[in-house]
């Protein structure tokens, strides 16, 4: 995403300076970066709503960032606290609970985490795992996994949101 150093860069100065056509050029172009990066961070159902939200931010406080160099990583952190929140709120409570991750990588080595891991794809009950497998392995599309599997998109998107679910609570039990 380096616009602070890219090819960007002026189009950046100039929607931190306050011009307005430059801050629609930027938001524009700051849209895709943030959807992958949301794809990958988001319960799938916020993806566009944390997108929506870190280009508010962007667009009400880009003049308050000090450090144009830092741009790329506010930005960033910015979708993935907006998907944190949005995440705490579908869920009623914190599926990122920082302490409790922590707390379980610091038990597991890379080999451990692994198996692991493993384990917690295999517990999934079938019509989870291969959701899950499709969407997070093989990076396909909710629409490509609804053709494949033979379900609407609503119906793809809950289940991948229920195995995700299930897979956390299993790694973190």
């Amino acid at each position: 995403m380096g616009f602070a150093t890219g090819q960007h860069a002026p189009l950046l100065a100039a929607a931190h300076a306050g011009d307005g056509q430059a801050m629609e050029t930027l938001l524009r172009l700051a849209r895709p970066d943030l959807r992958r990066y949301a794809q990958r961070h988001c319960l799938i159902s916020d993806v566009d709503d944390a997108v929506q939200e870190a280009l508010w931010v962007l667009a009400r406080k880009l003049h308050q960032l000090r450090a144009l160099a830092a741009f790329s990583g506010w930005l960033l952190r910015t979708v993935q606290r907006e998907c944190r929140r949005l995440g705490r709120v579908a869920l009623r409570y914190d599926p990122y609970d920082e302490a409790a991750v922590d707390a379980w990588l610091a038990r597991h080595n890379d080999d451990a985490l692994r198996h692991e891991l493993a384990s917690a794809i295999e517990s999934l009950p079938p019509h989870y795992r291969e959701v899950l497998l499709l969407r997070d392995f093989e990076e396909l599309t909710i629409a490509e996994i609804a053709a494949r599997v033979g379900d609407s998109t609503a119906a793809v998107k809950s289940r991948l949101h229920r195995a995700r679910t299930l897979a956390r609570e299993y790694l973190l039990a």
